[in-house]
């Protein structure tokens, strides 16, 4: 206790009086007690640091938006993570435009900090490479448009553990959402891409590429750096792209042969816009399958809305967006994907969310290891007109229509001052939605609203993981267990639910295509 006590007295004095006053002291004395107390203030400092570190990576960083932390503020009180999301993305518009730049182009790095090499080849491969890699049997047809974009369509003919080399009869055509491409449906790799577990169940998988995206880059006459080439939306995509795709496929297979439909995205709001126009398409699809449909719009948490309010200015959308392409592959996230290899949390941060901005992101579901090959492949192009289209239906309160041109271009074009809407109503073909509670694009109100107009659904499937969002219905780790198996059960069932499509003659068909 006497120890114990003087020990203390000793670093009460060292610690209050100056050194001189304290020369007594024997010297040993004086240096231990001296190393034992910097020990202490060491120990106490280190504590102090890894409290502040655990604090910062497990409470701050989860607190502030995932674009990224604010390095020179604070993130302005507990604000929840839609208003962070608009706040971000309105300085982005604003940086943009004070520099005269694209959105995009503000959130790149200028320079290049560090370089790696790439391992994994499929970065930089094909899509029937990719297909080839993993031992699949892959083919590559050309469509010509009557508009003349030419298209290059993907095809899985057969299973590669087949022993039958003939493709199958049952056929099905997967249709990407917008700055997609037929890759979005084998990036997963064969465990879990739909494309290879509809070709293993049996199915001969065609997967379109729309105008403009990496497959589909030419024009009889136009060139692709022109306006007049990227002067196209989706509703050109509908009424042109769609059309020549289905007809190609049943030209090579057989007019009595029954395509099954399956679209992501914007794959959804092409096939909705063709069956309410062209209506003769719902007698020549077997059934459609609607992974997380976009039609109407009226309640949409993505970033995109922001733009909406710009959606009358269409010259200023473009100079904002690009008058051409929108987020090209040479933009972003090619820069990204060069570097995936050796990101940090704040640079995979910044990662995901440049690609999941428009779409949502669910942290839980993402393979972090798909990254480099998925930037290496998305975005694959889109027009920023198709942009402006679905800006221009959340400006209208959600409302399903062609473009609009404003007054004076809709009196020349439609001959009314309003665009007109699409005819949802005139769709018969037998569709399956599936939405998930966590989409930005696609909610639950606008769902419903497409289900209860269509005049022969066939189910509403919500997926069962509130998290789920846009992009997982390509991508999650448990897309297989939680939606591919549903869409397997439905695609089976489907048979017996469109077999009044079955008893159309083949010459009747034909015909029905050549009406537009």
């Amino acid at each position: 206790m006497k120890l114990s006590l003087l020990v203390f007295t000793l670093f009460v004095l060292l610690q209050c009086s100056d050194s001189r006053y304290v020369s007594w002291l024997p010297n040993r004395l004086v240096d231990a007690v001296t190393n034992k107390t910097s020990q202490i203030t060491n120990y106490v400092r280190d504590k102090g640091r890894s409290i502040k570190n655990f604090y910062v990576e497990n409470v701050r960083n989860k607190i502030t938006t995932y674009f990224g932390t604010d390095n020179d503020i604070d993130p302005p009180g507990m604000e929840d993570k839609q208003t962070r999301i608009k706040r971000k993305f309105k300085n982005y518009i604003a940086e943009a435009e004070l520099k005269e730049n694209k959105i995009f182009d503000s959130i790149a790095p200028q320079k290049v900090e560090y370089s790696c090499s790439n391992d994994d080849p499929a970065i930089h491969m094909t899509t029937p490479q990719i297909l080839a890699l993993h031992g699949y049997p892959a083919e590559s047809h050309t469509v010509m448009t009557d508009d003349g974009y030419i298209l290059t369509i993907h095809r899985i003919p057969f299973s590669k553990n087949s022993s039958n080399k003939m493709s199958p009869r049952k056929t099905v055509l997967l249709h990407h959402g917008l700055l997609g491409s037929s890759a979005d449906w084998i990036i997963a790799g064969p465990d879990k891409g739909l494309a290879y577990i509809l070709s293993e169940a049996g199915y001969d998988v065609w997967m379109a590429n729309v105008r403009g995206n990496t497959y589909s880059r030419a024009h009889i006459s136009r060139n692709v750096d022109t306006f007049e080439f990227w002067n196209f939306t989706f509703h050109d995509v509908s009424q042109h792209d769609l059309p020549a795709v289905i007809d190609y496929i049943m030209e090579l297979k057989g007019w009595d042969v029954k395509i099954n439909y399956i679209g992501h995205s914007m794959g959804t709001t092409v096939l909705f816009a063709l069956l309410s126009t062209k209506t003769q398409y719902n007698k020549i699809l077997r059934a459609g399958f609607a992974l997380a449909p976009v039609a109407y719009m009226s309640d949409i948490k993505s970033p995109i809305r922001l733009l909406a309010k710009f959606s009358d200015n269409i010259e200023y959308l473009m100079k904002l967006l690009g008058a051409n392409e929108f987020l090209p592959q040479n933009s972003v996230l090619r820069w990204l994907s060069k570097h995936a290899c050796e990101i940090n949390h704040y640079e995979e941060a910044i990662c995901e969310n440049s690609l999941f901005v428009l779409c949502g992101h669910d942290e839980r579901q993402f393979n972090k290891s798909l990254l480099p090959i998925l930037l290496g492949h998305v975005p694959a192009g889109a027009s920023t007109r198709t942009l402006v289209h679905y800006a221009q239906e959340i400006r209208k309160n959600g409302r399903f229509q062609q473009f609009d041109f404003g007054l004076d271009g809709n009196m020349k074009q439609y001959g009314t001052p309003l665009p007109p809407e699409y005819p949802v109503h005139k769709i018969t073909l037998p569709i399956a939605l599936f939405s998930a509670q966590n989409d930005w694009l696609s909610s639950d109100v606008d769902v419903t609203n497409l289900y209860v107009q269509i005049a022969n659904p066939i189910e509403h499937y919500i997926v069962p993981l509130k998290e789920f969002n846009h992009i997982d219905f390509l991508w999650a780790v448990d897309a297989p267990k939680l939606v591919y198996d549903k869409l397997l059960e439905l695609l089976e069932e489907g048979v017996s639910r469109t077999n009044y499509n079955q008893d159309i003659d083949t010459n009747e068909l034909r015909m029905v295509t050549e009406i537009s």
